[in-house]
């Protein structure tokens, strides 16, 4: 669907654009023992985003690598690499396609279908540009902090352990959030 809206960003410019992973991450947080959160990382293993004159008619792919997850304790690491958590060999990426994007009460929003351990499910990205600037290669580059939060076990992601306190030793939301910056292809 075309949107024929034309929304101006200033420094935008159309062509394709590709992750930079050096300066680029995928992290989440999610609760633990229902008294704090643990965060972690997951390494990019791509992202592109194709950029008609019309930003909101854009489209963005992207993949995680769920072998990288990074939560600093190897011991907890290993467990949601395990069929218990993300089970890494049979789902070895976390990947995201767009179905469009909205501006909607002044938040620019990203809607696409995420795919984790073998489930898609719709979700919603709002995005933070961080601007456009040009690098000392002369590299045109941009930037942008994206965030959403899904429920965990709506992509079968439900192993959990009761707590002799009450509740559970891991929420049900995660929060994803992207810091990217990439490079427009010539």
């Amino acid at each position: 669907m075309t949107n024929s809206t034309l929304l101006e960003i200033p420094g935008y410019k159309a062509g394709t654009w590709v992750l930079d992973p050096a300066h680029s991450e995928v992290t989440f947080s999610v609760r633990h023992m229902m008294i704090s959160k643990v965060r972690g990382s997951f390494g990019l293993k791509s992202a592109t985003i194709v950029a008609p004159e019309n930003p909101l008619e854009a489209s963005v792919t992207a993949s995680a690598e769920t072998a990288s997850i990074n939560t600093k304790d190897e011991g907890r690491d290993t467990h949601l690499r395990s069929a218990d958590f993300f089970d890494v060999e049979q789902y070895p990426t976390i990947d995201f396609v767009s179905t469009g994007v909205r501006v909607s009460g002044g938040d620019f929003l990203v809607d696409g279908d995420l795919t984790m351990h073998g489930v898609t499910q719709p979700v919603t990205f709002e995005v933070e540009f961080g601007g456009f600037g040009t690098d000392p290669w002369g590299n045109y580059k941009a930037g942008a902090t994206a965030k959403t939060v899904v429920n965990r076990e709506d992509f079968g992601l439900t192993w959990n352990a009761a707590l002799e306190t009450g509740g559970v030793l891991v929420g049900k939301d995660v929060t994803i959030t992207l810091d990217l910056q990439g490079s427009v292809q010539a």
